[in-house]
């Protein structure tokens, strides 16, 4: 063994050590947390390891960014190869790969090639942050200096795989083994060496050396640095959360006497997953860049709520894994001290910034348990929700309205309810909106009546539906959000309620996504669905010529984001012959959000712009004369903007319902 030999040794076995050190500490961080069970259909989880950590699919809804990112990260694993042989003749010098034959032709060329990609994707990326100063990657002066390191030990990495490269091929003379493939270094070999160079060997031996350290200081500073997601991304991918608990917060055990608090007011009253969330962001900033709070000027911004975490672990993990008792980082909590009530209290949980995470973070839970805190355990709330909550408790409704008069809207519509014949292929589960809200109540009659003309066997629950909790639970109440859920489930349950149609989007998240934790398990299809089903069969026959008109749809978060209904609303509204449908910028999965969701509703907006305003500006944009919408929060949201900006007389706003019931052959 060479003197190169043991000094690699000696280096490799302490960069190592101590690399694995920082893992370790890093996992007893996470470990605080609390258990939860990610483990369960490991297929589907491989599956999108695959689609989203290798296929870089989230990273590439933003064509620029993402392809940097895609070249970057493949041609990372792509060099491992490079690397492995690399620390291999650390331990024995004369080690090759060519023994692989043409697969070993096949890693040459691609590292070749993928490198002259790499290089300009990094030099690119380092345009982008110092020189075009993309707003979204502004991470203060520290976190500048942290990508600027960890970019440059990436061009470090391939610059120095070419010296290698390039210096074994002048020192062989030019010529490449059987095997061996390279293109580009051959030729810049030529560039650099001649045929009397004596010192390739040499700088072989330099290029080498700082390929190895540049590997070593790039593994060891991960552990340091946000671009640790390098190490968490692909498990914290792997164990995101999957089917309808993909759109749903998860449920608190109210009836477990042992446990004693309730919501997250630490970093330890979280998940180990949501610990993790923290240890995987990439700081990116793309949760931020699509935030309607962030982008009207509110103080919340995603990503600061996933860095804090991490920050607020770093700083009080160590203290409690030694048992220190007396320290004034121990005084301090995650809520309050590092995250203000402000910024809790101003997300819409409309779940852009979880779609936009290209690790797939899962924001909105984190944010709600922290609410969940501030209600269930300190009592704290902003005022306004003082008469919600009493609303919701006494009337079953967030407004003032007697809850025997829920049914007043279908008076002689000659709809039954369940108590006077529970035969009905159909429950419509019509929400509290639509049986209060003046303006909904005629989508709600526009849908019954759609329903009716198509032959629906359907009823109603009157007096007995009860709201469905998604305003409480969201703002953190989830007493109560359990009470109501309960006593829906034990309602519909009694009744054998198997399908279930509803004109709300958040109505219907709660039916299909977070009932069935409670035993309600049912058939939930929302009212955009079923007109387009029953316009598509023929079954509702719309108007050959109808108005000339056009119309902008905006998409419900809750509809959209959470349960992937895009198209459903626009078939039937395509269908019209002299309708132009007309996209706002921000459409589909990329919809900007109406400020109502997250219990936003019932909330004042005291900071920065109102988040209606800018979507209805939006929507203005679009020179649309009517602004189509699926969901009663949207269309409330949405009409005020119109009046804010003295609007209402040159556009109206109407629910597909409406739109399709009035271009609709009705005898």
């Amino acid at each position: 063994m060479t003197i190169k030999n043991i000094a690699f040794v000696i280096v490799f076995i302490a960069a190592i050590g101590f690399f694995f050190f920082n893992i370790r500490r890093i996992l007893a961080y996470i470990l605080l947390g609390q258990k939860e069970n990610r483990f369960d259909n490991p297929f589907q989880r491989i599956k999108n390891v695959l689609k989203i950590a290798f296929g870089q699919s989230k990273l590439l809804r933003d064509p620029v960014a993402g392809i940097i990112h895609f070249l970057i990260f493949w041609g990372f694993i792509l060099f491992l190869f490079a690397v492995i042989e690399s620390i291999i003749q650390g331990f024995y010098s004369p080690f090759s790969l060519e023994f692989l034959g043409t697969f070993f032709s096949a890693i040459t060329i691609i590292q070749d090639v993928v490198g002259i990609f790499v290089i300009i994707s990094v030099l690119f990326a380092l345009y982008r942050r110092f020189i075009q100063k993309v707003d979204r990657l502004d991470v203060g002066k520290e976190g500048n200096l942290d990508a600027a390191v960890i970019l440059l030990l990436i061009l470090g990495v391939v610059l120095s795989m070419f010296g290698q490269n390039i210096s074994h091929i002048a020192n062989n003379n030019f010529i490449l083994t059987e095997y061996e493939v390279r293109p580009i270094s051959i030729y810049l070999s030529s560039l650099f060496y001649t045929e009397t160079s004596s010192n390739a060997n040499l700088f072989y031996e330099i290029f080498w050396w700082a390929h190895i350290l540049f590997v070593i200081g790039f593994l060891n500073f991960l552990p340091y640095s946000k671009h640790f997601h390098v190490v968490t991304s692909i498990p914290n991918v792997y164990f995101n959360k999957l089917g309808k608990e993909k759109y749903s917060l998860k449920k608190i055990n109210l009836e477990d006497e042992n446990v004693s608090q309730y919501g997250a007011a630490d970093f330890e009253h979280l998940s180990w997953k949501q610990i993790l969330d923290g240890f995987a962001c990439t700081e990116c900033g793309r949760c931020t860049s699509v935030c309607p709070a962030a982008n009207t000027g509110k103080a919340l911004s995603p990503r600061k709520i996933i860095v804090d975490i991490r920050r607020r672990t770093e700083d009080k993990a160590p203290l409690v894994i030694e048992g220190v008792q007396e320290n004034s980082i121990l005084s301090q909590t995650l809520v309050h001290d590092y995250i203000t009530d402000e910024e809790l209290w101003a997300c819409t949980t409309c779940n852009a910034c979880v779609y936009e995470c290209p690790v797939t973070i899962e924001h909105v839970d984190s944010i709600v348990d922290m609410r969940r805190n501030l209600v269930l355990m300190e009592s704290n709330f902003p005022p306004e929700l003082n008469a919600v909550f009493k609303n919701i408790e006494t009337n079953f409704t967030p407004w003032a309205f007697n809850s025997q008069d829920r049914a007043n809207w279908a008076e002689g519509m000659g709809i039954k309810t369940l108590a006077e014949d529970s035969e009905g292929e159909y429950l419509f589960w019509v929400g509290c909106a639509g049986s209060f809200d003046a303006r909904y109540q005629k989508v709600t009659k526009s849908i019954a009546t759609l329903m009716q003309i198509a032959n629906i066997d359907f009823r109603i629950l009157g007096n007995e539906e009860k709201c469905n909790g998604d305003t409480a639970r969201r703002l953190g109440n989830e007493y109560l959000a359990q009470m109501l859920m309960q006593e829906n489930v034990e309602t519909l349950n009694n009744y054998g309620v198997k399908k279930i149609v509803t004109g709300c989007p958040h109505c219907y998240n709660s039916l299909k996504n977070e009932f069935p934790q409670f035993g309600g398990n049912y058939e939930v299809i929302h009212h955009s669905e079923l007109i387009s089903n029953l316009v598509s069969e023929g079954k509702i026959k719309l108007r050959s010529e109808v108005e000339k008109s056009k119309i902008t749809f905006h998409d419900s978060c809750y509809l959209g984001r959470y349960n992937n209904i895009y198209n459903e609303p626009r078939l039937p509204l395509k269908k019209l012959n002299g309708v132009e449908l007309v996209e706002m910028e921000r459409n589909k999965d990329k919809g900007f959000c109406c400020g109502a969701g997250g219990g936003r509703m019932f909330l004042e907006e005291t900071e920065g712009t109102r988040i209606n305003i800018n979507r209805t500006e939006e929507a203005v944009r679009t020179q649309a004369d009517t602004i189509a919408s699926a969901c009663p929060f949207c269309m409330t949201m949405m009409s005020d903007g119109l009046k804010s900006l003295e609007k209402s007389e040159q556009v109206l706003v109407k629910d597909i319902a409406e739109i399709v019931l009035e271009n609709t052959i009705t005898n």
